[in-house]
């Protein structure tokens, strides 16, 4: 099994901003600005979209360029926006703050806070996929297994003996990560049960945000498990899924014809999609 194509998101979901990349390349979002997050008008040439995801508010907006080059805009109190030197990216993240690329090569980079070791990639090697979670960093191997450094307070990055594994997802206290047989694996905080995922099947895509866990399924609906105080699990009714982004407290799916659904969160109008239109869809992974 290997992953040959870094995941390049096209819908992103921070604290309380949500971020979309339209299909010719510029980017459009919503919600909280109060630290020039959605400050993303005057993007283009963008190929993929992530938002700094935390728990508990201050967040920033990162965007992969086509040449590799990396833009960002928001909070940059830990110079977490600092990645204007960047190039020969293909993949990006955003954790709380903090931002991370992939290199062609399979190397890692990351800049912004390190308090817990959640930057401390320089060694990493042979990676295909990288996420951001609030205080750690996942980062998925060619071969199927996972790596994992900074906050392991609740065994979040307990994932050496995962196998099979090709996403993984990095939310508050948790990690969560898909085999290639469909069903899902999750370890670290599970009091709101946002890891109780062991029944999951038939999943083709993961997203976990701070205190819940979503899933998108083969015929395109979603499942959800994890705190639900703003409704941010009501995916039930969802259908023609392509792809899914969990928030801290919403979630949004984005439709095969381009559109946007979200539930959840709403309180900084972060849930304001229903006139986004033409979002790019996700390339199949190989």
């Amino acid at each position: 099994m290997q992953i040959n194509t870094p995941k390049k998101d096209t819908i992103a979901t921070g604290y309380r901003h949500t971020v979309g990349l339209n299909s010719d390349g510029t980017v459009m979002a919503v919600g909280e600005n109060k630290y020039g997050q959605c400050d993303v008008n005057n993007w283009d040439d963008i190929i993929a979209v992530a938002a700094g995801n935390g728990h508990i508010g201050n967040a920033h907006t990162i965007g992969l360029k086509s040449d590799g080059t990396v833009v960002a805009v928001g909070w940059n109190k830990h110079d977490q926006c600092d990645v204007s030197n960047w190039s020969d990216i293909v993949a990006i993240a955003a954790g709380w703050r903090r931002s991370v690329g992939l290199k062609s090569d399979g190397t890692v980079m990351a800049v912004g806070r390190n308090n817990d070791g959640q930057c401390n990639v320089s060694d990493w090697r042979d990676i295909v996929a990288i996420s951001a979670g609030d205080w750690h960093t996942v980062g998925l191997k060619s071969d199927g297994t996972v790596t994992n450094v900074g906050n392991n307070r609740y065994g979040q990055c307990n994932v050496k003996g995962w196998q099979n594994i090709v996403e993984a997802d990095a939310g508050y206290l948790h990690t969560v990560g898909l085999k290639s047989d469909g069903t899902v694996v999750a370890i670290g905080l599970n009091k709101h049960g946002q890891c109780d995922v062991s029944d999951w099947s038939e999943i083709v895509a993961i997203s976990a945000g701070s205190n819940h866990t979503i899933g998108l399924k083969s015929d395109g609906t979603v499942v959800a498990v994890g705190l639900d105080k703003h409704g941010q699990c009501n995916v039930s009714d969802w259908h023609d899924i392509v792809a899914i982004a969990a928030g801290c407290a919403h979630s949004i799916g984005l439709k095969s014809d381009g559109t946007v659904v979200a539930v959840g969160d709403h309180a900084m109008g972060q849930c304001d999609v229903t006139n986004w239109s033409e979002i790019q869809l996700p390339k199949v992974q190989v």
